[in-house]
């Protein structure tokens, strides 16, 4: 199963290689940016101060929503977590996507924890496909400068305080 697993993840980050071709000389948010399905999340690092962050040596690890994974939330929920009032929620689910350290898909076991910059941990599952929470990690690792990105299908939230 791990086998598979690994060979899944293979074989998706060599399709999508080409698509992040120099993306080494760049850092996880003119990667990202550079990849132009993650127009939502650079909208709420930007809305919650975070890009100078993001953009640091790190290394960080970035699981990534995409555009479509913010789409899926409901109606006006991204809208209202933009507004200056909600920055500091916008913070605490954006940070709950970032752990410190650059984390391979090589270095994932199933199970395993990893600590937030947020504070909280996610769990990580990789039996049956690579899962953090309940989203999907649809492409493992885009190395970039100063970090790595895996790219999630859906936004994952923190555990209420």
């Amino acid at each position: 199963m791990l086998r598979r697993t690994f060979v899944a993840l293979t074989a998706a980050t060599m399709i999508a290689a080409p698509a992040w071709a120099g993306s080494m000389k760049k850092d996880i948010v003119d990667t990202a940016a550079g990849a132009g399905s993650f127009e939502t999340l650079l909208a709420a690092a930007t809305a919650a101060e975070l890009v100078d962050t993001l953009k640091g040596d790190g290394p960080f690890t970035l699981f990534a929503p995409t555009d479509e994974a913010f789409a899926a939330l409901p109606e006006g929920t991204v809208e209202t977590l933009l507004m200056p009032e909600n920055k500091d929620q916008l913070t605490a689910i954006l940070t709950y996507h970032v752990v410190p350290g650059k984390v391979m898909s090589t270095d994932l076991s199933n199970g395993m924890e990893a600590e937030t910059v947020n504070g909280a941990a996610v769990t990580i599952m990789t039996e049956g496909g690579v899962k953090v929470q309940d989203a999907s990690v649809v492409t493992a690792d885009i190395e970039a400068s100063n970090g790595v990105i895996h790219v999630i299908d859906s936004v994952i939230l923190p555990p209420e305080s």
